[in-house]
């Protein structure tokens, strides 16, 4: 790879790094697994950095590997045998207001493990449509399926998101009521 190659990649690894692991995160649930799917997205994307042709759409191109990646490690036979422990370390933010820091940080994790009960097709698609603001066009492609599939898989996975949230906490009205939902 040219020097010039080289330093556009690095330039856009150090600018895309954290917002592609946030996005791995809300997929996979798991901060470990979210550094293994972006360290492989961007190990693909290195491969095939000379290829890409139009600089200004490589995000959306880093976005549809990462997610690949994710389809890819969930279809794994090993990834499903799998237990998954329910509690993640948090690290306090001491800058904030505790009362208000608690809330949200029960309402973060309130949607995560949500999100986690989420089928893997539907969990992608509500990520990349809410998290990602993804149009439904730009979802379908990097899913590899019809906009009607996204429609209805981003319903579904709506549906099963909102019955989990109801199911795995008190007061989680409001959140299904409007804010997070």
């Amino acid at each position: 790879m040219r020097a010039e190659d080289e330093a556009q990649f690095r330039e856009f690894v150090q600018r895309q790094a954290a917002p592609l692991r946030r996005a791995a995160y809300l997929l996979c649930g798991d901060w470990h697994l979210a550094d293994d799917l972006v360290q492989n997205a961007f190990v693909k994307l290195y491969q095939a950095w000379t290829r890409v042709n139009r600089r200004d759409a490589v995000h959306g191109y880093a976005r549809t590997v990462l997610t690949r990646c994710w389809l890819d490690e969930v279809r794994r036979p090993w990834r499903r045998s799998e237990n998954r422990v329910d509690a993640v370390p948090d690290i306090p933010d001491r800058g904030s207001d505790p009362a208000e820091r608690g809330q949200r940080r029960w309402e973060r994790e309130l949607v995560r493990r949500a999100l986690a009960e989420v089928p893997p097709r539907q969990r992608a698609a509500l990520v990349l449509r809410y998290f990602e603001d993804l149009s439904v066009a730009e979802t379908a492609t990097v899913l590899r399926c019809s906009q009607g599939t996204v429609k209805s898989q981003t319903a579904r996975g709506l549906s099963a998101l909102r019955a989990a949230l109801v199911r795995l906490g008190h007061g989680a009205g409001e959140l299904v009521a409007g804010r997070t939902c």
